[in-house]
């Protein structure tokens, strides 16, 4: 498995993929509303098999701040018919190598729905901790907004650069 930056000239599979794994994502997200800003992202990563290139989910850094907190957001979704088959946990691993060490952040957050036990899953498995509860947090899909736990990694390695 590897990760990488989406191109656009996959943009209709991508769309494809969100409509085919919509009862997956729903409701804890919603597909994107604008695909072109979707792809160019360069928070934006893939997650693909070696064997045949296929997307099997994505990962998403955003809210990048420096300076004094060196922290990110983190967003993902895996896609039809590769869930719960421990792909994206093994594409969360590459991913917080990519934010630890090429990004040099010290946190890293997944702020999910309480609901979401398989989210929870895959991030506590991965070492995040749970540190709080927000209420209505975040607005998912223009659908009102919802509760979420708020979850971090520390980069317990991590010293600041330099450059």
């Amino acid at each position: 498995m590897y990760l990488r930056r989406p191109v656009k000239e996959e943009l209709d599979k991508i769309k494809s993929l969100y409509e085919k794994s919509s009862s997956l994502h729903l409701p804890w997200t919603h597909p994107p509303k604008n695909y072109d800003s979707y792809i160019s992202d360069e928070g934006r990563y893939v997650l693909c098999l070696h064997e045949s290139d296929s997307i099997v989910g994505t990962f998403h850094i955003s809210g990048v701040m420096r300076g004094c907190f060196q922290s990110a957001y983190l967003g993902y979704e895996v896609f039809s018919p590769y869930e719960g088959k421990g792909f994206m946990r093994i594409g969360l691993d590459l991913l917080i190598k990519e934010v630890f060490n090429s990004l040099s952040l010290h946190r890293l957050e997944a702020n999910i729905q309480p609901g979401n036990e398989i989210s929870i899953k895959l991030v506590s498995g991965a070492g995040f901790v749970k540190e709080g509860f927000s209420r209505s947090y975040l607005n998912i899909g223009d659908n009102g907004w919802k509760d979420h736990e708020r979850w971090a990694l520390i980069n317990e390695y991590w010293c600041q650069n330099d450059s």
